[in-house]
């Protein structure tokens, strides 16, 4: 079977406005794709604008669909409420808010900043925190209904994982979220879901966790039962369905799509317990000078 291929009817998300933060690349952009191949609208969200605009150019350009893009720092309300508002005013409403803006790294805890720590816990936490908020409340005042938040957590927000404890602490905040809004806001026609990804790949994301030949020494697909890591289409294929009134009577629902890792073992970076100190040393240079790229 040809993993690549579309899920969902070409119409299933006609007349749906849709926001997608971190849509500029990786996992984000390839939700958006499908998203615009389905006959929605999309605004895609990040702090860099220069790659928001050249994503729109391109997805645009592939998809015949209508993008937007919009500057936004969602550690920042008064950013997230300055684009809604935005997105508002190009798309008319909104329908459906993606939360998928993230922010991680590999390191031992007690070799994090505070600084460092409260970085990830801001993106990823606060800021699905700040645009559930800023979308929620506008629905509720104006009395709007069918709508759907969709958040992207990760299968260790359940288990904690070594290694990237920021990241387990922020996502299991985004967890508890979703389940709470689910039955606190369903009042409103709002729905609250989550999807926890395995090994999805994304060159960025992934160069940074995983520098150098570290990719090769800690192959993750070895971790998974099916011996193979997610392609994009699987993934947008189920956050379109999540997002479509097709799965009008889901709440509350964290979806796993992980080739059944995790219930291998527990917790995606544990096996770095394997890391001599030395080489965490190495792996800070790489991940520093990467940044600064």
């Amino acid at each position: 079977m040809d993993l690549k291929k579309k899920m969902l009817r070409d119409d299933a998300l006609e007349g749906k406005n849709i926001i997608v933060t971190g849509g500029g690349s990786g996992l984000g952009k390839s939700m958006t794709k499908y998203f615009l191949e389905l006959g929605a609208k999309v605004a895609i969200t990040s702090r860099n604008i220069e790659k928001l605009e050249n994503t729109v150019k391109e997805l645009e350009e592939e998809t015949g669909g209508k993008c937007f893009a919009v500057q936004c720092d969602v550690r920042h309300y008064d950013q997230v409420e300055a684009m809604r508002d935005k997105v508002i005013t190009e798309f008319g409403s909104v329908d459906i808010l993606l939360n998928n803006a993230a922010g991680n790294f590999i390191s031992p805890t007690e070799r994090l900043s505070a600084n460092a720590f409260d970085t990830i816990i801001d993106i990823v936490l606060k800021g699905s925190k700040n645009c559930t908020l800023a979308l929620g409340k506008h629905w509720i005042d104006q009395k709007e209904e069918n709508k759907t938040i969709l958040n992207i957590v990760t299968t260790y927000a359940w288990t904690g994982s070594a290694y990237v404890v920021p990241s387990a602490t922020a996502k299991a905040g985004v967890l508890a979220m979703t389940r709470s809004l689910a039955v606190e806001w369903a009042k409103y026609g709002i729905r609250s879901n989550a999807i926890a990804p395995g090994p999805f790949p994304t060159k960025g994301a992934w160069d940074r966790l995983l520098p150098g030949d570290l990719k090769e020494k800690f192959d993750l697909a070895k971790k998974v039962p099916l011996k193979r890591v997610g392609d994009h289409q699987e993934l947008a294929n189920l956050a379109a369905y999540l997002a479509s009134d097709f799965s009008a009577y889901m709440n509350g629902e964290v979806v796993t799509i992980d080739g059944g890792e995790w219930l291998k073992g527990a917790g995606q970076f544990n096996l770095l317990e394997d890391v001599p100190e030395e080489m965490w040393d190495v792996l800070e240079q790489m991940i520093k000078s990467k940044k600064s790229n």
